[in-house]
C-alpha cells in the first residue's frame, strides 16, 4: 500500500428527509444572530421558505448568485451582508449560491450554513472560484469552508430530470479525478467508489420517477461522498479544462462537466488503470470508464457534445492554450495535440474509443 497522510476538513453534516426543519437549532449551534439567505432568482420561492423558518434571525434574501461568481456579483453581495449585519450566510440551492457564499466568506470571514439542493457537492470543500474579466481564479481557503450542511433529499425532488443528471454526472467528476489524485488514500479512494456507485443507481431511476425520494437520497449521498473527495485532493486535467471552458466560454458548469468527464478519463486511462477499474465497477462493471461514464450521460438525457451547450468551433484552438498555460498534477502528461484532439472530440459528442 502506497505512503499517504489523511487529515479531515471540519464539517457538520445534517442528512435525512424533512432535515431542513432544524434550520434554527443549526443556526444556533453556530452562534449566530442574523443569517443572509443567498439563493439564485429560480430559488428565490425556496428562500423565502428558509427565510420564514428563520423568522427574527433573518437579515434578509441576496437573490442574484450566478454561476462562475463574476466579482462583481460578491462584491455586491458582501456589501449587502455588511450593510444588513449578518454574521452568517445561508446558501440555498447549487454551486452558484455555495460560490457565492465562499465569495463573502473569503472576505469576510462569515460562517456559512449550506442547504444543497443540486449534487454539486462544492458545499464540502474549501475552494473556491471568482470569476474576473474573462477568466476563472480558483485557489483554496479554510474559511470558505460551510461549517454546517444540511442535506434534505425532499428539497432536491423539483430539480429537474435534466439538472439532476448533469449536475450528478459532476459528482461524479470530483469522485473520477480523486481516484487518481497525486494526493488522494485508501478512505478517499472508498468514498469515490461509494459516490460514484450511489449516483449511477440513482440516475436511471430519477429519470423514470422524478419524485422518488430513495433516489434522490442516493444521488445526495453520493453528492456528499464525491464533494468531500473534492475538497481533500488536488483536481487534475478535467477539472482544469471545465474551469476554463466555462469561466473564459461562459459554458454551463454541469453540462461543461458531463460531456468532458468521458474524453478527460479517456486521455488519462492507460496512466491510470487502478483508478479506471474501480470506476467502472461502481458503475456495473460492463465496460470500461470513459464508455461505462458516457453511456450514463447519454441514456439518461444528459448532453454529450459541447457544440450543443454553445462551444464554438473555432474557440478550440483557444481553449486549448489556456488549458496549457498553468502546469498542473495529472497522470499523463499535457500533450498539445492530444488535449486539441480531446476537445474536438468532447465538442463533437464522440463516444470515447
Amino acid at each position: 500500500m502506497q505512503a499517504f497522510i489523511y487529515a479531515s476538513n471540519p464539517a457538520r453534516v445534517v442528512f435525512g428527509a424533512g432535515s431542513l426543519q432544524h434550520l434554527g437549532r443549526e443556526i444556533e449551534a453556530l452562534g449566530a444572530r442574523k443569517a443572509l439567505v443567498l439563493c439564485t432568482p429560480g430559488q428565490r420561492p425556496l428562500s423565502e421558505r428558509v427565510a420564514a423558518l428563520l423568522a427574527g434571525r433573518c437579515a434578509g434574501v441576496f437573490d442574484r448568485a450566478v454561476m462562475h461568481v463574476p466579482i462583481e456579483t460578491a462584491r455586491e453581495a458582501r456589501e449587502v451582508a455588511r450593510r444588513s449585519g449578518a454574521d452568517c450566510a445561508v446558501a440555498v440551492g447549487g454551486g452558484s449560491t455555495t460560490g457565492l457564499g465562499k465569495a463573502i466568506a473569503l472576505e469576510s470571514g462569515l460562517p456559512i450554513l449550506a442547504i444543497p439542493t443540486t449534487y454539486a457537492g462544492s458545499e464540502m470543500t474549501p475552494i473556491y472560484g471568482i470569476t474576473e474579466a474573462g477568466l476563472k481564479k480558483t485557489g483554496k481557503d479554510a474559511r470558505v469552508l460551510p461549517r454546517t450542511v444540511l442535506y434534505d433529499p425532499e428539497l432536491t425532488t423539483g430539480l429537474p430530470v435534466a439538472v439532476s443528471v448533469t449536475s450528478g454526472l459532476n459528482a461524479i467528476a470530483h469522485a473520477a479525478e480523486g481516484l487518481y489524485a497525486a494526493d488522494s488514500n485508501p478512505i478517499l479512494d472508498l468514498m469515490a467508489q461509494e459516490g460514484i456507485a450511489a449516483i449511477g443507481r440513482a440516475l436511471p431511476a430519477i429519470k423514470k420517477k422524478a419524485d422518488d425520494v430513495q433516489a434522490r437520497s442516493d444521488a445526495l449521498y453520493g453528492a456528499w461522498l464525491c464533494g468531500t473527495v473534492l475538497g481533500h485532493v488536488g483536481m487534475a486535467l478535467h477539472h482544469k479544462l471545465c474551469h476554463t471552458l466555462g469561466g473564459s466560454f461562459n459554458l454551463p458548469h454541469a453540462e461543461t462537466h458531463a460531456i468532458v468527464l468521458p474524453h478527460a478519463l479517456a486521455y488519462n486511462a492507460a496512466a491510470a488503470p487502478l483508478a479506471m477499474q474501480r470506476i467502472a465497477r461502481a458503475l456495473g462493471g460492463t465496460q470500461c470508464a470513459p464508455q461505462a461514464v458516457f453511456d450514463l450521460a447519454r441514456d439518461n438525457g444528459a448532453p454529450v457534445a459541447l457544440k450543443d451547450i454553445g462551444m464554438k468551433a473555432a474557440d478550440l484552438d483557444r481553449a486549448c492554450e489556456l488549458a496549457l498555460q498553468n502546469q498542473y498534477p495529472n497522470p499523463r502528461p499535457l500533450e498539445r495535440a492530444a488535449l486539441r484532439q480531446l476537445l474536438q472530440d468532447a465538442f463533437d459528442g464522440t463516444r470515447p474509443a
